[in-house]
């Protein structure tokens, strides 16, 4: 049966113009995505299938060019779309970070720093640089290592943090194996490069750890 012969409170798009788009399952979304599926297939079946095959819609949306576009009902097309979106998104939660100060929203700069760093199979340190309000000057990617290990400068942070003028910063990091339980050395690490920069009068606000899940934040913890 196809989407339009369904009952219209039960359809992905009129579901989400009545009730949010909160209301829908990852596979309605999906769907909503897609716009239409293959031949004897539902775009929500379609989804059904996509997310099967993947495992999640985490993994879809993080999922390597080739393989995406060879997937049923996908292509090119879709992933230039898809790309499109999620970089709106990251432009969207930046902007309001620039006007609003990383302090006070918490949740869209977990969602920032989530969504640029864990798509990556090894680890990336990084930044987000903020000025005397807290507010974001910039966003970096400062050392880039291994599946398990980055080599991180604090001299090099601390030039950085000085060229844009900072006030504050925030770490972050990822770990590729998904965990995001900060180990002995993310500790030592956090702690060396706060009283390093501390010479400088700049603040470390937080240090965000990006995997599986939610990121794993410092401050939260109370271990900065």
């Amino acid at each position: 049966m196809a989407i339009t012969d369904w009952p219209v409170n039960e359809r992905p798009r009129e579901k989400l113009m009545k009730h949010g788009s909160q209301s829908l399952s990852d596979a309605e979304l999906l769907a909503i995505f897609l716009r239409t599926g293959i031949q004897g297939v539902t775009a929500v079946d379609l989804a059904r299938q996509l997310l099967d095959q993947f495992g999640s819609l985490k993994a879809l949306l993080e999922a390597d060019r080739k393989v995406f576009c060879n997937s049923p009902g996908l292509g090119p097309a879709k992933y230039a779309l898809l790309q499109s979106v999620l970089e709106m998104a990251n432009r969207y939660i930046m902007e309001d970070l620039e006007q609003n100060s990383a302090l006070t929203s918490v949740k869209k700069t977990r969602a920032y720093l989530t969504q640029k760093l864990r798509g990556y199979g090894h680890e990336v340190f990084s930044c987000l640089f903020l000025d005397n309000r807290h507010r974001v000057i910039v966003f970096e990617e400062l050392f880039h290592g291994t599946l398990d290990n980055a080599i991180v400068y604090p001299r090099q942070v601390a030039k950085r943090a000085l060229k844009h003028n900072a006030a504050a910063l925030i770490l972050a990091h990822n770990h590729p194996s998904g965990e995001t339980s900060p180990s002995e050395q993310d500790k030592q690490l956090t702690n060396r490069l706060k009283q390093s920069l501390g010479l400088f009068d700049i603040t470390v606000l937080d240090h965000f750890i990006v995997g599986d899940g939610q990121a794993y934040s410092f401050a939260e913890h109370g271990l900065i």
